[in-house]
């Protein structure tokens, strides 16, 4: 059996398959559910087939080529950027004295500075949404670098807490834009049987931004003003990016929504070098039938754009699972823990919190590693469906351990801690944020920012990606202003016993609404959510795609 024989043998055996589950004796709603999902995989299969037939292999151009990894490579270094300003800014509040306003920096003012990014990344990812549709995402992450520099000197100079906020909110504006375009371009680049992993490197990158920043800071702390170097140090990655996109191109999708289809197929060839005439043909196609469905121009097709995703049923419930991942990642606590690592770490009796601060870095890198190299094959869902889980167990240890620990917030957020010295339970808290760490990293860390793709239409995507990227910075900034304010009115182990409950929501939205895309063209995905979240159709149409693709690996293999 030739591999396109046993392609459409297996697409015809999982029609059969999906038709005998609705004569299933259950019960009528349940009935009436499978049969509205196997529909809908129905009418996918056949799609497939169809295409199958027109370009022939049906994994033909799944490989991403020389082109497409540069692009990634390139894009995620704004995912560096990301990390690092995350990494540098928790060691430089500590080191940075009477730098600024010749005073110590009060809790309040670190607050102020810490959420002045996260302000000002609401605001970018909102201007980044609309600028990805008229300029271009290749000219928007490109501007990001230039006010990203622009917050750093800032900062660089700055000699009063106000200049250094406004420095913050400056940077948190490029970083915000940042956020919003490298995972919209990775997804729109990305071929489907890869797509996860490339948007997952973008994540590797920030994990890796926070631990060099981690090491910097580490290598720093005796140096007089040794913060200002460390802050500097954030230029080099915007300047090297924006020299490498002055020779790489746009993503075809951008330039289809101009109107540009020349250039799209010459894109196309490049990021699909080993695909026929016939199969760019037909991807041009898709995307041009896809553009359409927004009409106008660039302008216009914003507007348009904001009004289609709330009134498609696809779109909005792609809009619901990419805000909702997002949220779930901010509201579940990892970047509050983040904050108060170092308190932790000097509670428990370690001297050097920075230093002591790599492990929980180190962490979150090596299980982003781990990420890359199982989200496509384990698939989003599964892996969130364990992961989650792991989050909630490890904040109801460190929860307890809180309260044997006696680690109390008093007035003005000083902190009063009943036991000195390294303690059984401060161990176990060190213990219990790593075992959160790695399970945040492995899952939602990482799946959050893949909810992109679940947009198929060219304009809806970037402002979907843009809601998204809101729903994250608004999330952060509600999280660094309130959390100590938590920490005093409901005591340590009550918040995190309150981050434990938003992780079991989660679960629960995880469960029952996001259905799994692991191999999925962008365009099969809103096919599935046209008439519902349909996870049990999803989850058949993926192991199907999964056949598919080892048939076309052994073209000798008889399984179906």
């Amino acid at each position: 059996m030739d591999a396109r024989s046993a392609t459409h043998s297996t697409e015809n055996s999982s029609e059969n398959l999906l038709r005998e589950s609705t004569h299933r004796k259950d019960d009528a709603n349940v009935i009436k559910f499978t049969s509205q999902e196997d529909s809908t995989s129905m009418s996918m299969a056949s799609a497939n087939t169809t295409g199958a037939r027109a370009n022939g292999d049906s994994t033909e151009g799944e490989h991403p080529t020389k082109l497409v990894m540069i692009l990634t490579l390139a894009s995620s270094i704004s995912g560096f950027m990301f990390g690092y300003d995350t990494g540098y800014i928790s060691a430089a509040l500590v080191n940075v004295g009477t730098d600024l306003s010749n005073k110590i920096l009060n809790s309040q003012e670190k607050e102020l500075i810490t959420s002045a990014t996260s302000l000002g990344a609401l605001i970018g990812a909102l201007l980044g949404g609309v600028g990805a549709n008229l300029i271009g995402r290749k000219r928007v992450l490109m501007g990001s670098n230039v006010i990203f520099v622009v917050g750093t000197i800032i900062q660089l100079v700055a000699k009063h807490v106000w200049t250094m906020i406004s420095g913050r909110f400056v940077l948190g504006l490029g970083v915000g834009i940042a956020s919003l375009i490298a995972p919209l371009m990775l997804s729109e680049l990305a071929p489907s049987k890869y797509r996860g992993r490339l948007i997952v490197t973008n994540c590797i990158f920030i994990t890796g931004g926070q631990l060099v920043a981690y090491f910097i800071n580490w290598g720093l702390t005796d140096v007089n003003g040794g913060w200002r170097v460390s802050v500097g140090l954030c230029m080099p990655p915007a300047v090297i990016q924006s020299a490498l996109f002055l020779f790489l191109p746009d993503t075809p999708r951008y330039y289809v929504i101009n109107g540009n289809y020349e250039r799209a197929r010459e894109v196309l060839k490049k990021t699909h070098s080993d695909s026929s005439e016939a199969h760019i043909d037909a991807l041009l196609d898709d995307m041009i039938h896809s553009n359409s469905t927004v009409p106008g121009g660039p302008i216009s097709q914003i507007w348009n754009s904001i009004k289609v995703i709330h009134s498609k049923p696809a779109n909005f419930r792609a809009l619901i699972l990419a805000c909702g991942l997002q949220g779930i990642q901010q509201f579940t606590g990892f970047n509050s823990l983040m904050y108060f690592s170092a308190t932790i770490f000097k509670t428990i009796g370690f001297e050097n919190a920075t230093a002591v601060s790599i492990i929980i870095a180190a962490t979150n890198f090596v299980f982003t590693l781990i990420a890359l190299c199982i989200i496509d094959f384990v698939g989003r869902r599964r892996i969130l469906l364990f992961a989650i889980p792991g989050m909630c167990a490890a904040l109801v240890i460190c929860a307890i351990a809180f309260h044997f620990l006696g680690v109390k917030f008093g007035d003005n957020d000083e902190v009063v801690v009943e036991t000195t010295g390294i303690t059984g339970w401060g161990i176990v808290i060190i213990l219990g944020m790593v075992f959160y760490v790695a399970s945040y990293a492995i899952g939602i860390g990482n799946s959050a920012w893949t909810g992109v793709e679940l947009f198929s239409d060219v304009n809806v995507r970037s402002v979907g990606g843009m809601y998204a990227a809101a729903t994250n910075w608004a999330g952060s900034l509600v999280i660094a202003s309130t959390f100590l304010t938590m920490l005093e009115r409901i005591t340590p182990p009550g918040t995190f016993a309150f981050f434990a409950a938003l992780c079991f929501v989660s679960f629960i939205f995880v469960l029952f609404l996001l259905p799994e895309v692991a191999g999925l063209k962008l365009e099969e995905t809103t096919k599935l959510l046209e008439g519902g979240f349909n996870v049990r159709a999803a989850r058949k149409l993926s192991k199907e795609r999964k056949k598919l693709a080892r048939l076309a690996q052994d073209p000798e293999s008889t399984e179906v």
